[in-house]
């Protein structure tokens, strides 16, 4: 038996083996396996000289830990460590991670180990033996090939040293930086097994894994080109035969567009598979009011069989930044309206599950932000997936501050983080701007040229500031500067503020100013840094929303009121003593404001100069003689009340108001998942009693603990601030209801509840989807000189005569047209040249003039359902002086026939007899404007191999009956 049957019998025994795992109707089965590995690892903080990795070595006295994981928990004031901005000793510890994982027994298979991301040198050790070192800092992921090291079949033994010391040829370091770095093994890891030969992963090298640009965009015509590139590689010791199908399917599960070709590729080789095609009409556009995401599934065959598989996202937009209207997204102008982010959360550092990173995206399009930053490094890929599902724009960036290291090993571990950051992130339609400088320093040319080698398609950044950076966007496309006051700006490009304030008066310059696109504020939560704030009780800095993502600034709810549609009023004050000006946050045209049930008058937004440019300014109401009680405000539309809000004079702490953030999210039993509560002190309305000063302490029951409950974190009980507390609940691995309640002295306590669910470790399976790829045939019909479109196939026939047509698409099988009576008239017509999209199709065709109508008759179709999409238009010469068919249609009277203008379609198949009424004819010489859909019919059939009739007849008198072309495709 020679090696290219093994091969294929091993290829067909494991899609046999996938078949078992009842994977989506027409999601291909591979040799591709991926198994999350988050759960059950054994962790050792220090040692870092130790010989840990040995395979003998016994960690059972060594914590179980699961990930994301971070070094240590710390403390809200980084448990009193006064480090300065270079971080010298916080978390400059290492970690070691053990755990047994189980690899197949085909030998034939490729093993890799896939990291999204570790601080910040990583060594990998399996079975004892070092595989490698990852080096390029925190914040991208990295892959180790473990083939060579792994038995087959059997348990085996991975190590990993995760060294998070300063390091100064690693960026961030050597600093200063104003955000802390912190540590461990903390985004997810995975075990990833494929054939040997396999669509390599994109972060390997420039031109590997899936590529996918859109070379043209037309928002008008609805139309788009798409481009995929595939890499492949074939790691036997063999030459094979590769078939790389590219599929682009829409939201229902359909394919729209369906590209294939075959390369032999010699051992060791890796070949890129570059093909391109496009949907033609009705593309669905992504955007931020509608991020209609296509999936592109990659699909790699050999002699039929699957081999490997892989699936990216697919949104199609045309954006641009115009040089005098500001940035454009599929033709629109949109003003850019959002905030930086950090990756920081309370207690837990960076080590956030996929769940809270959703979560911060999913706040943001609560609020009606539409663009965020990635401060100031590569984010998680969850937030791209977010940001793709969700319609918001990210400006992503390399791992920086302010510093350049005089080391040329710092420049270059940062240029890969910066290639490496690209790859792996180019395919998600969110990613609009790469940050092509250094944060403050301004742009960086060979960093600009590095990310265009990467990605030409993107716009470039230049991250500069007035203090310290290039004061214009000098190589880079956009001149994004650090818009904290006057700014060094002559007016003569655009200026992108890609750091600066927040709230309706900064928000308004940008919307009144083209020339300034957008403002994405400093910064949405608050992060932890060793920048000298001057409180080292609490060391987050700044943040709309603190670090648990409870509201910190109320002036962040004006932004819902000005970008979202929905009626709403906000008081951002409480209504209490010595209140002189009432501010209300309101997209209403007016209010009405009652206290304590009487109205004291109506009122509009204000009209300061300031806010001009808003759509909806805030209401600022001088308060002339204050009452206590109840405030009430009603938001009126044309005299009709839209919305109301009711507020009253804060009272004295009463109870506890308690809730966990469950919104547009699961709470998974992975021994990692986090569920963030919020507790607050009110009073007997509901108040909030922002100047509290109580004690809130949480207990818990259910498979699930409080984060920090035993490790004196000062995470349980806490002190109210701002009149709330934040919990953070970690899921234990069975599923079940988790109750947590939140008791004070002298309070009504509150219990809230949630229900964990089980994970799936199996990726493939998690992430696998229905396919429905459906083969179509097109038939354009006319005359002999008929217009023919690349894509359809002709059906030319002779007058008064039955036609017959052999079609091998489908597996097979004959067409027929003839007058249903066979004594009736059937001219066919040669092109007639009518404007539109599909004129080829319907400005020729056939005219059966019979009083039994028009029969299509196919037969021999191979069993199964199909659906039929028939044309019906009249046509109409457009013809003018350089239409070489001039003198022919001068002689042409086919169309001057008469003709039916509506027609029924009596269809008969295995099922019997249906009838569809009232099909519309549309006629004339022009398809493009007013009416730009030709008349046609939709009819499903199902067959057991018998012939199926469909007769087309006039719906009042006996008129002819157009048919000028029809695409069939199985169902």
């Amino acid at each position: 038996m020679n090696k290219t049957l093994i091969l294929i019998l091993i290829s067909i025994f494991g899609t046999l083996q996938l078949s078992a795992q009842s994977l989506p109707e027409g999601y291909p089965q591979t040799q591709r396996t991926k198994q999350k590995l988050n759960s059950g690892w054994k962790f050792h903080l220090g040692d870092a000289g130790e010989s840990f990795y040995t395979s003998d070595f016994d960690d059972s006295n060594w914590e179980e830990v699961n990930i994301p994981h971070t070094l240590k928990l710390t403390t809200i004031n980084l448990d009193g460590v006064l480090d300065d901005k270079t971080q010298p000793t916080f978390h400059r510890e290492v970690g070691w991670y053990r755990k047994t994982i189980k690899v197949g027994a085909n030998p034939f298979k490729k093993v890799f180990l896939e990291f999204e991301g570790a601080h910040q040198v990583t060594d990998l050790w399996v079975n004892g033996k070092h595989v490698g070192q990852h080096a390029l800092g925190g914040y991208t992921p990295f892959i180790f090939d473990v083939s060579d090291v792994v038995n087959y079949g059997e348990e085996n033994q991975v190590t990993l040293l995760v060294d998070n010391r300063v390091n100064d040829v690693v960026a961030p370091d050597p600093g200063p930086f104003d955000y802390v770095k912190f540590s461990g093994l903390y985004r997810d890891v995975y075990l990833v097994e494929t054939d040997c030969m396999r669509i390599t992963f994109n972060i390997e090298s420039i031109n590997s894994g899936v590529t996918i640009t859109t070379p043209s965009v037309d928002p008008v015509n609805l139309n788009a080109t798409i481009n995929i590139k595939t890499a492949v590689k074939n790691e036997s010791k063999i030459a094979r035969t590769a078939t790389v199908v590219n599929r682009v399917i829409d939201q229902e599960g359909f394919v729209v567009l369906k590209l294939e070709e075959t390369q032999n590729i010699v051992p060791g080789a890796e070949l890129v598979f570059n093909q391109i095609g496009g949907i033609e009409e009705n593309v669905q556009l992504w955007d931020v009011d509608n991020p209609y995401l296509y999936k592109v599934n990659t699909l790699v065959l050999e002699n039929g069989v699957a081999i490997d598989a892989v699936d990216n996202p697919l949104g199609i937009r045309k954006f641009e930044l115009d040089p005098e209207k500001g940035f454009k997204l599929n033709g629109k102008v949109i003003e850019l309206i959002g905030y930086n982010r950090h990756q920081h959360y309370g207690y837990i550092g960076d080590a956030m599950p996929n769940s809270l990173h959703y979560k911060d995206m999913l706040d943001f399009k609560n609020m009606g932000f539409n663009v965020m930053r990635c401060a100031h490094y590569p984010h998680d890929d969850e937030i791209m997936r977010a940001c793709d599902e969700l319609g918001i724009l990210v400006y992503e960036e390399a791992p920086t501050w302010i510093s350049i290291s005089q080391k040329k090993e710092w420049y270059t571990n940062w240029e890969q983080a910066a290639r490496v950051m690209v790859r792996n992130h180019r395919n998600h339609p969110s990613v609009v701007i790469w940050g092509a400088g250094i944060n403050h320093r301004g742009a960086v040319p060979q960093t600009h040229y590095t990310i265009k080698q990467e990605d030409p398609t993107r716009l470039t950044a230049s991250q500069s500031s007035r203090w310290t950076g290039w004061q214009t966007s000098w190589v880079t496309d956009i001149y994004a500067n650090m818009n904290y006051g006057p700014v060094m700006w002559e007016r003569n490009e655009p200026l992108l503020a890609m750091e600066g304030g927040s709230g309706p008066e900064v928000i308004a310059q940008y919307k009144r100013d083209p020339m300034m696109p957008g403002m994405i504020s400093w910064v949405a939560h608050a992060y932890y840094t060793f920048h000298d704030i001057g409180n080292f009780d609490d060391r987050t800095r700044a943040g709309m929303w603190d670090s648990f993502r409870y509201i910190k600034r109320q002036d962040l709810m004006w932004y819902p009121t000005e970008l979202k549609d929905t009626p709403m009023i906000y008081f951002p004050d409480q209504w209490e003593e010595g209140v002189q000006q009432l501010t209300i946050y309101s997209n209403c045209p007016e209010i009405e404001l009652f206290v304590n049930d009487n109205s004291i008058g109506k009122y509009r937004p204000s009209g300061a100069l300031k806010y001009q440019g808003l759509d909806h300014p805030p209401y600022e109401i001088a308060v002339k003689n204050f009452e206590p009680g109840k405030l009430t405000a009603k938001g009126l539309q044309y005299g009709k009340v839209i919305a109301e809000e009711t507020i009253y004079t804060p009272g004295k702490p009463a109870a506890i108001k308690f809730w966990l953030d469950k919104e547009g999210r699961n709470f998974v039993a992975d021994g990692s998942d986090i569920l963030v509560g919020h507790a607050e002190v009110v009073d007997a309305n509901g108040m909030i009693i922002r100047d509290s000063e109580a004690e809130i302490k949480f207990e818990i029951s259910g498979d699930a603990k409080i984060v920090g409950d035993t490790e004196n974190i000062g995470s349980n009980p806490l002190k109210v601030k701002r009149g709330g507390a934040s919990v953070l609940i970690q899921a234990g691995k069975n599923p079940g209801k988790i109750m947590v309640t939140a008791s004070s002295q002298g309070l009504k306590p509150a219990t809230a509840s949630a229900q964990t669910i089980a994970d799936e470790t199996n990726m493939v399976l998690k992430n696998a989807y229905p396919i429905y790829d459906f083969e179509k045939v097109k038939v354009d019909m006319g005359a002999a000189d008929q217009l023919l479109q690349f894509g359809w196939l002709p059906w030319n026939g002779k007058d008064n005569e039955t036609s017959e047509i052999a079609i091998k698409e489908l597996g097979g099988f004959k067409a027929e047209v003839k007058t249903a009576s066979g004594a009736g008239v059937l001219r066919w017509l040669s092109e007639m040249n009518v404007i539109g999209k599909y004129g080829f199709v319907y400005g020729e065709g056939v005219l059966g003039i019979d009083d039994e109508g028009l029969e299509l008759m196919f037969s021999g179709l191979p069993a199964g359902k199909y659906k039929l999409k028939s044309y019906h238009h009249a046509p109409r010469s457009n013809t003018d002086s350089m239409d070489p068919n001039r003198e022919k249609l001068k002689t042409v009277r086919i169309h001057t026939l008469p003709y039916a203008r509506s027609i029924n379609a009596r269809v008969n198949d295995k099922n019997g007899q249906t009838i569809i009424k009232n099909i519309p004819v549309s006629e004339g010489q022009e398809l493009q404007f007013k009416n730009p859909n030709p008349g046609h019919a939709e009819v499903i059939f199902e067959t057991d191999g018998s012939p199926v009739k469909i007769v087309y007849k006039d719906a009042g008198e006996n008129n002819g009956v157009w048919l000028n072309g029809f695409e069939l495709s199985t169902q």
